[in-house]
């Protein structure tokens, strides 16, 4: 089976370098065409040009392929619907979107200022809502979608000076797990990628051996996937170097305590009990962990439900 995208429209946000421009030249080399998007900031987001984009753009023609440049902010809805509607209206629909523009403002959550959190909220995981919601009506109404949002292992593990980045990278696996389940009924799959790569928010982090096992192209082929036909939704991959993983969130099959030990107390004396992953697993839905807890109760007490 080779996955391609002819046919179909793509915009990649923050496209005009790293990860996003691998992306987008890899979707337009399997038939996509591609809106690159990037506001052409620097790394924390000041500043703005359009060149990156337009740049991208042009390798993309050169190799035969169809894209257009736009360099709408992913913080600001009403410029990030205007660019669906330029798609839409040059090439009929959005039928995928790689929600990867990004910036960052690392300090020690002691030293962050409120603006430099607000801000990574803002392109983040606001910007990331903003794209989502622009192209889902067009998708719902056509049945057809495929989104692929961006997390961090720094929202998943934690890494320290990122409070702003890591709580932003989160909130992505909570608006994947909702956004999957309302897009069910019109096809529209929305998953999660979590990339580790050599690009300008990582080139001060790693040494240079390390960087050069990291190219982002490497992490373009997870994206082709999850953006493809047979996609699975709401699942998390990491990728990196050549690697790729499925993550979970996990949860323990835990312990019922019967209503004398509902104290602190007893919480702590059972807390090896509660915290043995042996059996743990991945629940499918918010609901599913009440019935969970609903059921181990009404077993202790003898509860038909």
């Amino acid at each position: 089976m080779t996955i391609r995208f002819d046919g179909r429209v793509a915009i990649v946000t923050g496209a005009g370098n790293g990860l996003g421009r691998a992306h987008a030249l890899g979707l337009a080399s399997r038939g996509a065409k591609v809106v690159v998007n990037d506001f052409g900031g620097a790394r924390d987001g000041t500043g703005g040009s359009l060149t990156p984009a337009e740049t991208v753009v042009e390798e993309i023609r050169k190799a035969g392929g169809a894209a257009m440049a736009d360099g709408a902010d992913v913080s600001n809805y009403e410029q990030v619907k205007a660019m669906v509607t330029r798609a839409t209206s040059e090439w009929g629909s959005v039928d995928l979107l790689c929600a990867n523009a990004g910036i960052l403002r690392d300090k020690s959550f002691s030293k962050m200022e409120i603006a430099d959190f607000a801000k990574v909220i803002d392109v983040h995981l606001t910007g990331t809502f903003y794209c989502c919601k622009a192209v889902w009506d067009g998708m719902r109404e056509r049945n057809y979608g495929r989104i692929v949002i961006t997390t961090s292992s720094s929202g998943l593990y934690g890494n320290f000076g990122q409070a702003n980045y890591g709580a932003a990278k989160a909130g992505m696996v909570g608006l994947m797990n909702v956004l999957a389940e309302e897009g069910r009924k019109n096809n529209i799959r929305v998953n999660t990628i979590s990339p580790t790569a050599a690009t300008r928010m990582t080139e001060e982090l790693l040494p240079p051996q390390a960087l050069g096992l990291m190219r982002p192209e490497a992490i373009t082929p997870a994206i082709e996937f999850l953006l493809s036909e047979d996609a699975p939704t709401r699942t998390i991959m990491g990728a990196g170097a050549g690697s790729f993983a499925v993550i979970k969130v996990m949860e323990s099959e835990g312990v019922n305590l019967a209503l004398s030990d509902w104290t602190p107390d007893a919480v702590a004396a059972h807390f090896a009990e509660i915290s043995d992953m042996s059996k743990a697993r991945a629940l499918q839905g918010a609901f599913e962990q009440t019935q969970k807890y609903v059921g181990q109760a009404a077993a202790r007490a003898g509860i038909k439900l």
